[in-house]
């Protein structure tokens, strides 16, 4: 496929799923035409309908005539598809191995831990899924220690695939600590977490594309029908 052809992103404004998409393409200098779509729970367009009909959800990437859904899988179709900007997925097979694991972890363990202290019915149940929470982003310290070797990112010097994965919980964990009061990325538990954050969000790629956490409150207190 030719890498002139027309590039579009359905995206929300509210979802790190997306914020995944459009930092891989602007990393790869990708001209793209964005598509947002404000409250995708709520109400589709008929081109979201179109371009992922089976889950139906953002972010979809339509290339040319193509189209490609999930937020991890359209992350590596980028970083395959063009040749300019840095890799993001590492070049040796052990090391993408690696990161695709804790991608899945993220995904697969983190999220649903935010999902269980955003969906608790009382205290007792919120603070087991606090507790969890604050197992998993620890156990996700340990990673980032190990991977980072002190450079600032995942991947060293330089941002890459694992870095654009975590970073779709920042804005999550953010609303939930405004929520709640509870800190979950602490100095004493999670150092490396609460810098490399500091260091995504300043990121050129990342920058214009992370939304305003008031906003993003605001957005959650409708959602919920929470005063």
């Amino acid at each position: 496929m030719a890498q002139s052809d027309t590039v579009k992103l359905i995206g929300s404004w509210s979802s790190g799923f997306a914020l995944r998409a459009r930092v891989a393409l602007h990393l790869k200098s990708v001209e793209y035409e964005y598509l947002d779509e404000p409250d995708v729970l709520k109400s589709k367009s008929e081109l979201l309908l179109k371009s992922n009909p089976i889950f139906k959800k953002v972010p979809v990437l339509i290339h040319g005539d193509v189209s490609i859904c999930e937020s991890l899988n359209i992350v590596q179709y980028v970083d395959e598809a063009w040749s300019s900007g840095p890799s993001i997925l590492p070049s040796h097979p052990y090391d993408r191995a690696n990161v695709r694991f804790w991608a899945l972890y993220v995904d697969d363990k983190i999220f649903a831990s935010l999902e269980a202290v955003g969906g608790a019915k009382d205290d007792e149940g919120r603070m087991a899924a606090a507790g969890k929470l604050m197992g998993c982003l620890a156990t996700l310290e340990e990673a980032f220690q190990k991977s980072s070797k002190g450079l600032g990112f995942f991947g060293g010097e330089n941002i890459g695939f694992l870095d654009i994965a975590c970073g779709a919980i920042l804005d999550p964990i953010s609303v939930i600590e405004a929520f709640s009061g509870v800190k979950f990325l602490r100095q004493e538990t999670t150092p490396g977490l609460i810098q490399w954050a500091e260091k995504f969000r300043a990121h050129e790629a990342v920058r214009p594309y992370m939304p305003n956490l008031e906003e993003l409150i605001a957005f959650a207190k409708k959602k919920f029908n929470i005063e």
